[in-house]
């Protein structure tokens, strides 16, 4: 998901701090919301401290319409007692309840969080780390050792064989839906590489026409979705049952359980039933 209105992102903060700014401020995987009444929202103040919040690390994320926007890390316990008019939620939980442009940062914001949290020390040699000034970036002083956040692509691909879609229930989805098929880059591979191996492994056909359709960043926790369409070309479905507990070809008129919005899967089946709209 982009983000469509103003934002300018940046590491270090400028000196003149605006009146107003976003805090995105995260217990483990739980985006902080202020409450008003039934409404929850973004966090607005002049400073964190302003709403009682004292996170053990903050992080800058630039500018959107004019104002500051900053990540905290509040720590990982589940029963952290939060001041009296915020709450914490579940992240993917908010779509289509807070603006879209402020669940695409609070994305970004979870990952700059969980970055920082994980590269404390050295994955090399054990040290305490130290940031790079005005870089997204943590130095060990001792090896050198430089880590950025981490992003993991991967593909998620939408396979049409004429007017039916290639749909698969994933043996560790909860619930009962299908969606299309998605498997993680390895070292070496290209994109197109990665949609061929993983169709071919997880259910045994072969696929032409790889086209790119559209990425999103999926911060659950770090994934880069890179969303294809490709045709079936060869082959019988035979599911990997490691992976898989269904697949089956579908119609655009009898589909069956689909994921929601906001995922790039939903985007790509969504893409399917408008060109086949009978």
């Amino acid at each position: 998901m982009d983000i469509q209105g103003k934002f300018t992102g940046a590491v270090e903060p400028p000196e003149l701090r605006t009146p107003q700014a976003w805090w995105f401020g995260f217990v483990g995987d739980r985006l902080v919301l202020a409450q008003t009444g039934e409404r929850e929202d973004i966090i607005q103040a002049a400073a964190s401290t302003e709403v009682g919040l004292t996170p053990t690390a903050q992080y800058y994320l630039g500018q959107y319409n004019d104002a500051d926007c900053w990540a905290l890390d509040l720590g990982i316990d589940p029963e952290l007692a939060l001041p009296t008019g915020l709450k914490s939620r579940n992240l993917r939980g908010q779509y289509g309840r807070i603006a879209d442009d402020l669940f695409a940062l609070a994305g970004r914001a979870v990952q700059v969080v969980e970055w920082g949290r994980n590269h404390n020390f050295c994955g090399r040699c054990g040290q305490p780390t130290e940031p790079i000034p005005g870089e997204r970036a943590k130095r060990c002083p001792t090896c050198g050792l430089i880590t950025y956040p981490r992003l993991s692509p991967a593909v998620i691909v939408q396979i049409t064989r004429g007017d039916q879609i290639l749909l698969a229930r994933n043996a560790n989805f909860r619930g009962g839906f299908y969606s299309v098929l998605a498997g993680f880059v390895e070292p070496g591979e290209t994109l197109e590489g990665t949609v061929r191996r993983e169709i071919r492994e997880e259910v045994g056909l072969e696929v032409e026409a790889i086209r790119y359709f559209a990425s999103q960043s999926w911060p659950f926790p770090n994934s880069l979705m890179l969303g294809f369409t490709a045709q079936w070309a060869s082959g019988e479905i035979t599911v990997d049952p490691r992976e898989l507990a269904a697949a089956d070809w579908f119609s655009a008129s009898a589909l069956p359980d689909i994921p929601p919005p906001p995922s790039i899967a939903r985007a790509l089946i969504d893409d399917f039933i408008r060109q086949h709209p009978g």
